[in-house]
């Protein structure tokens, strides 16, 4: 036995990613009455009506929105297809009914639910689903944001963000701030035009790549952070921590920058008050709202690849604001 296989926070993730993957589990863990409230306060719902409708409300509150279709990690072209089906119909969707307008509410994409990971052709494949999504989006008046995901996929992820810019320049990306490389990629893209969405990172990555640390994750946020904000492109801080929204202000103010040149941006479901408090002030915020029948999944996965996750998602159940 491996002695990390002792170590409670391995135990923990192996516990999670067993349970992500669990039918049985699944079906008992959704019809449990506080389970469900769990997936409504932090999933919008499994189909598009249903996160139209949060989206709507939202838009009521004076913020932005990001969609997230769930179903990462795809192993089947026909999924991938479906995905990409799903944000066209969803796109349509929002557009009928004047949502997407400007922006307002937009579209996050994982590229391994695209197919990135179906073999050789994989990188191919969901460039050309990512293309006719943001096309939808072109139609819809809206944008598109390729999450990033684990640190083995960024710069395939990053070869397709530049592939995609050649149509659609306004394709935002997702750079992780717990990753070594970070800095010099704002440092790339942090131009004219170019939408950097920055977060501090949820995967468990090894050493060698990443700040295993949260202060130093913290200190490496916000050099890229001023890196963004002094750069011609226009940033999107993501974040929950109340200190960090302190200096992105700051850093913003010294950039000369008005409340439309930045926006912030929050998981739906987590500190909703501090949210409302932020639209209320002018600022742009925009919440991350995943939806789709694989939230389960989802939420184990999130929980497993970084266990602090779980007190996360418990303590923001736990407290409205």
């Amino acid at each position: 036995m491996d002695l990390d296989d002792l170590n409670p926070g391995a135990l923990m993730r192996q516990t999670l990613l067993g349970m992500s993957r669990n039918e049985q589990l699944r079906s008992v863990i959704e019809k449990a009455p506080v389970s469900r409230d769990v997936v409504r306060r932090f999933v919008g719902g499994t189909a598009t009506h249903e996160v139209m409708s949060v989206a709507s409300e939202l838009v009521d509150t004076r913020r932005l929105v990001t969609i997230d279709y769930l179903g990462e990690d795809t192993a089947d072209p026909a999924m991938a297809t479906r995905t990409r089906e799903a944000y066209v119909e969803l796109l349509g969707a929002l557009a009928a009914s004047g949502l997407s307008q400007e922006g307002a509410v937009e579209v996050s994409l994982k590229l391994s639910a695209l197919g990135q990971a179906l073999g050789r052709d994989g990188n191919k494949i969901a460039l050309e689903n990512a293309r006719g999504i943001c096309q939808a989006a072109a139609n819809a008046g809206t944008t598109v944001t390729l999450d990033m995901e684990d640190h083995t996929t960024t710069d395939l992820t990053l070869s397709v963000l530049h592939d995609l810019r050649q149509d659609w320049p306004w394709v935002g990306a997702v750079l992780q701030s717990y990753l070594y490389r970070t800095e010099q990629d704002c440092r790339d893209l942090a131009t004219a035009g170019s939408r950097v969405r920055l977060c501090k990172g949820t995967y468990k990555e090894p050493e060698h790549v990443a700040f295993q640390e949260k202060g130093d994750v913290d200190r490496s946020y916000v050099r890229c952070l001023k890196i963004l904000m002094e750069g011609e492109g226009y940033p999107m801080v993501a974040t929950h921590d109340p200190r960090l929204i302190e200096i992105a202000t700051v850093l913003a103010d010294k950039a000369q920058r008005g409340a439309e040149d930045f926006e912030f941006q929050m998981l739906h479901g987590i500190r909703p008050d501090e949210q409302l408090r932020l639209a209320a002030g002018g600022a742009r915020m925009r919440v991350y709202v995943p939806y789709g029948e694989e939230w389960y999944g989802y939420l184990m996965r999130r929980m497993a690849e970084r266990p602090a996750n779980l007190g996360f998602f418990l303590r923001g159940l736990a407290s409205r604001g």
